[in-house]
Parts: structure tokens; C-alpha cells; sequence
């Protein structure tokens, strides 16, 4: 009696295990190239005009600052060379030894100043490039669902790039569930009449400018016969 009882058990776990199987379908996954998208944005190519608009700006402006360091350097020269004068007086040497000084400590400042408006201009280039790409990647994001909803996916997987393994985040996908480009066209439908393609404007990059510090590509007020450092 007991192996009826047993196979009627079995029966009702396996008729139960089909009910559960059949109430929860398998997920529709689709995938999606959030780095081409980004890339191609019309609002990333805005932003790169601006930037680059930007930066050129601010190239001007530290090239003026090291035109007036070098101006500080030559009037600083000329007090020296006064200072050491055959024919100036004992007075007149004092007063431009004592001037020079002042100059050089004009030059000092002036070299701060120079390095500090470098080191300050790329953090807020930087700043603006971050907060870009995360505000734009979050509008790409429901872009990306809603197009997945259409599609009745209940999974959006990006495939841009390699995880911190170095390995593709995907290996491999069928182009019938790759939802890219219809992505990309369901975005461009708000894209300005006016709006260049993405391919005439070079994606956003870091910024032209000089690096800070001791970096050798930051322009230089040097003193000639002078080492001391800026403070």
C-alpha cells in the first residue's frame, strides 16, 4: 500500500514543480552598447564643443599669466644690473637691490599663482566631465528601458566594455537582442535640427591643459642666477 502512496507523491511534487515552472517563464534578455551611445549622443557632442571652447579659454589665460611672469622676469633684470652698476651711485645700487628683491618676491607669487590656476582649471574641467557622463548615462539608462519594455525583456546587460577582470562583460550576443541602435534612434528623435553628427565632433577627453606640479609641460618663470623656489 505504501508504494501507491509514494508514487502518488511523486506524481503531485512533479505536477507541482510544473505549475511553479510554468507561472514563472524564463527572462528575455537583451543587450545594449551604452558606450557607443554615450559617444554618440548629440548632448556629448555639444558638450565636447563647449569644453574644447572651454579649455581653449583657459590655454589663453595661463598664456597671459606667463607673459606678465615674463615681464616681472625682465624688470627684474634690469633692477639687478642696476644694482650692479659702475657708475650708479651707492643709493641708487641700494634702492634697486631693494627693489629687486621685491620683484623676485613678484615673481614668486606670480608663480604660485600660475601653478595653482592650472591645478584648479583641471579639477573643474574634470569635475564638469564626471558630472556629465553620470547625468547622461542615467538619461541613456531609461532610454534603454523603456526600448527593453518593448521588447518585453525582463534583462538589459551593457556590453561596452570588459569588467575589472579584463574580460568582456559579454562574449557573445545575438543581433536580434541587441537593442542598440534602436536605443540611439529612439534618443535621436529629440536631437536639435541644428546639431552636428557625432562624427564631426571628437568625443569629450581630458582637457588640453598643461599638468600641474612638477610636470615639465608647465610653462616656466625662470630668473636667470635665481633658484629659489616659488611659495
Amino acid at each position: 500500500m505504501k508504494k501507491p502512496i509514494n508514487s502518488l507523491l511523486t506524481l503531485g511534487a512533479f505536477g507541482v514543480a510544473t505549475v511553479i515552472a510554468q507561472a514563472q517563464p524564463a527572462p528575455k534578455i537583451v543587450v545594449v552598447d551604452m558606450q557607443k551611445i554615450f559617444q554618440s549622443h548629440y548632448e556629448t557632442v555639444a558638450e565636447a564643443a563647449k569644453l574644447k571652447d572651454a579649455t581653449t579659454k583657459a590655454q589663453e589665460q595661463l598664456d597671459q599669466m606667463t607673459k606678465e611672469g615674463d615681464g616681472l622676469v625682465s624688470e627684474y633684470k634690469e633692477l639687478d644690473d642696476q644694482s650692479k652698476s659702475a657708475v650708479a651711485t651707492p643709493d641708487a645700487k641700494t634702492k634697486a637691490s631693494a627693489d629687486a628683491q621685491k620683484k623676485l618676491a613678484e615673481i614668486q607669487q606670480k608663480r604660485a599663482d600660475l601653478q595653482k590656476f592650472v591645478t584648479d582649471t583641471r579639477a573643474v574641467i574634470q569635475d564638469r566631465q564626471q558630472k556629465f557622463r553620470s547625468a547622461l548615462l542615467t538619461e541613456i539608462s531609461k532610454v534603454a528601458v523603456t526600448v527593453a519594455k518593448r521588447h518585453d525583456a525582463t534583462l538589459v546587460v551593457d556590453q561596452s566594455g570588459p569588467t575589472l577582470n579584463g574580460i568582456p562583460s559579454v562574449i557573445y550576443a545575438d543581433a536580434a537582442y541587441d537593442i542598440t541602435n534602436e536605443v540611439m534612434a529612439e534618443i535621436d528623435k529629440n536631437k536639435p535640427a541644428n546639431m552636428p553628427a557625432a562624427t564631426e565632433t571628437p568625443a569629450i577627453t581630458a582637457p588640453a591643459m598643461p599638468e600641474p606640479a612638477s610636470s615639465s609641460d608647465v610653462p616656466k618663470i625662470t630668473v636667470p642666477g635665481v633658484t629659489a623656489p616659488a611659495k
